[in-house]
């Protein structure tokens, strides 16, 4: 082996890749040969040099971050709100079902009342559980949103027809008001940006979401395996 095979497979080897020329041999000319070595040592304090420099002094900006971050306070005032309007909305149902309040059975059909007593129940129990897991927001927004333009319509036809009372439309103002709400813990959990993601607000989540790619083994979010560090070693030193 000649010195230029040796020191390309050296540089090879401070880089983390396979050299031209096996180890073995690699070894036993640095051992014959005082120049390689030099060049060796040289070439590896550059390397160091290159990769491990003093950090540059940077601002500290944590007292100006934590400043424009939004309150968890504020952001639990939409939630607690929205869990009152659920159980509101679940109470609605329940006096439904014992055929009290507004939505009391009025010459529906016995099948007809079942179903909307079973929709008042479900639209409660699913805002009360997006109250509690802010993940479930995004999925009940277009149901009742489309739900609601629906039943505005139907129910000011009727309200003009006059085959519905003031009250009974007025009590659908919950499901209105609980759509409002949703909309604003959707935009509070999701940084005030409506097409971000949506994120659980509870103290289960302490770090950022997503599988780590700091353990051996890991996947990335993108699917491909973590990225090894370039001045790798293979061999012992």
């Amino acid at each position: 082996m000649n010195c230029e095979s040796c020191r390309i497979s050296i540089s090879a080897r401070l880089d983390g890749e396979d050299g031209t020329a096996p180890d073995e041999q690699v070894d036993a000319h640095l051992e014959s040969c005082a120049a390689c070595r030099a060049w060796q040592a040289k070439a590896a304090m550059l390397t160091r040099g290159l990769r491990v420099r003093p950090a540059s002094p940077t601002p500290d900006l944590v007292d100006a971050v934590l400043a424009h971050a939004p309150r968890r306070r504020h952001r639990a005032v939409p939630r607690v709100a929205l869990a009152v309007v659920a159980v509101a909305q679940l109470l609605l149902g329940a006096l439904q079902m014992l055929g009290l309040g507004p939505h009391a059975h009025h010459g529906m059909s016995a099948h007809l009342f079942n179903e909307s007593t079973a929709w008042n129940l479900a639209v409660g129990a699913g805002l009360l559980w997006a109250a509690a897991r802010t993940r479930a927001v995004s999925g009940m927004l277009p149901l009742l949103s489309v739900f609601l333009v629906v039943l505005t319509g139907f129910s000011l036809h009727d309200l003009m027809a006059g085959v519905v009372s003031v009250e009974r439309v007025a009590s659908h103002g919950l499901m209105l008001l609980g759509l409002g709400l949703l909309y604003t813990v959707h935009r509070t959990s999701s940084g005030g940006h409506p097409g971000g993601a949506t994120a659980d607000d509870s103290d289960e989540h302490t770090g950022l979401s997503g599988p780590r790619t700091d353990v051996p083994g890991r996947t990335a979010a993108s699917g491909r395996p973590p990225l090894r560090p370039t001045a790798q070693d293979r061999r012992a030193a």
